[in-house]
């Protein structure tokens, strides 16, 4: 069995101010870099550089061996004693980071060292670099003289000369492709796992703006709502790209999957991970309803991500981890394919914002319609790139 080391940092300039991660994979036998990254994050503090560092060099060690052992190696005593399990997460900004971490492999593969700043040297360069670039504008490209690649394997040779970026950090070359039909990639970084992301469309509650999670009556599709189902199934048959279908188990959204996938001739797969919040006491009420009857757990839930709705149910700390774990399941079995995930409001939303690298307070700052679609690009190396939110288009008259 492989062995790898990965040594990461993160830094930010200011705590909270501008900040970059490194990381670095190498053999554990033979010493060698196998693969370096590094990345400009905008603002953000210390410790969050140093998890999402972390997080780059667990999915690259991955990708180069699913089965191989990790030893990871940090010079970040709180991130290490936090995965380690001997000190709690308290912050809401670590939470769900650490549990993405957590995620991408059993953890009887994945152990963890604190070494002294000295020794981690190569990765503190990494993520000084990255926050030079960001600092320019840019985001940080690997060498030219690149490190060696894995026996077996061939890495993608770079561009001749660096591209000039946008204010979206994409390339030129990356906003024409993102602006062609369909929901396009990078080239360099091979075709993405694409998931296109389908809330159901409205139920009886929808209108009236109710809790309506797993833990309610389950409520079929109005009259509307499967007006709604054949008007974007009507719009991805044009586009054309969509090549499989999950779905969650509840019944509005199976039945919008089921009819998008007459329009295309496809067959629908059940994801039980796709499913929604479950609500608890409160499925079924009114935001208002809820407030004037449990207002003190309400606050509780609108300020802690580990909150959970009155009766139980599920917090949005635990739904982070279920979409998480489910993302990359899905990433990995559809790799260069582009997936219909038809879903719920709290599950598309948390695609998105663990997408950006959001805190969870973001989830209460998204709009998302019935029946409207989204799509979020995931590449080999581990990063993503949300490709479109909202979009009601296909609704209009």
């Amino acid at each position: 069995m492989r062995e790898f080391i990965v040594e990461a940092d993160g830094g930010s300039r200011g705590n909270p101010g501008p900040a970059g991660y490194g990381a670095v994979v190498s053999d554990a036998a033979t010493g060698e870099t196998l693969t370096e990254l590094a990345e400009y994050i905008g603002v953000a503090t210390n410790n969050v550089a140093e998890y999402r560092g972390l997080l780059a060099g667990l999915r690259a060690a991955r990708a180069l061996d699913p089965t191989a052992m990790v030893h990871v190696r940090m010079d970040s005593k709180l991130v290490i004693e936090q995965m380690s399990g001997r000190w709690k997460i308290k912050h809401p900004d670590m939470k769900p980071l650490a549990a993405e971490s957590r995620a991408v492999l059993p953890p009887d593969q994945v152990t963890y060292e604190w070494i002294p700043r000295e020794q981690n040297k190569h990765a503190d360069r990494l993520a000084n670099e990255a926050m030079d670039a960001g600092a320019k504008g840019e985001q940080w490209e690997r060498p030219k003289a690149d490190v060696a690649a894995p026996p077996g394997e061939q890495r993608p040779k770079p561009p001749s000369e660096p591209q000039p970026s946008g204010a979206s950090g994409e390339t030129a070359d990356e906003q024409q492709l993102s602006r062609a039909p369909g929901w396009s990639s990078a080239p360099d970084l091979g075709a993405p796992a694409t998931f296109v992301l389908l809330r159901h469309g409205e139920t009886p509650l929808t209108p009236q703006k109710r809790f309506s999670g797993s833990g309610g009556t389950d409520p079929a599709l109005s009259t509307a709502g499967r007006e709604q189902a054949h008007r974007v199934a009507e719009a991805l048959a044009r586009r054309g790209t969509v090549q499989t279908i999950l779905a969650s188990p509840l019944t509005r959204t199976r039945e919008t999957a089921a009819i998008v996938a007459t329009r295309l001739g496809l067959d629908v797969t059940i994801e039980d991970g796709l499913r929604e919040t479950d609500f608890g006491a409160w499925e079924g009420l009114t935001f208002g309803e809820v407030r004037d009857r449990h207002p003190d757990d309400l606050n509780a839930w609108l300020a802690d991500p580990e909150a959970h709705p009155t009766g139980g149910g599920e917090s949005f700390a635990e739904t982070a981890t279920r979409i998480a774990a489910t993302r990359d399941k899905l990433v990995a079995a559809y790799a260069g394919r582009t997936v219909l995930l038809v879903t719920h409001v709290t599950p598309i939303k948390t695609f998105v914002r663990l997408a950006l690298g959001a805190p969870p307070e973001s989830l209460f700052r998204m709009e998302l319609s019935a029946a409207s679609l989204s799509a979020v690009a995931y590449y080999a190396d581990g990063n993503a790139s949300v490709r479109l939110f909202n979009d009601t288009s296909h609704l209009r008259p």
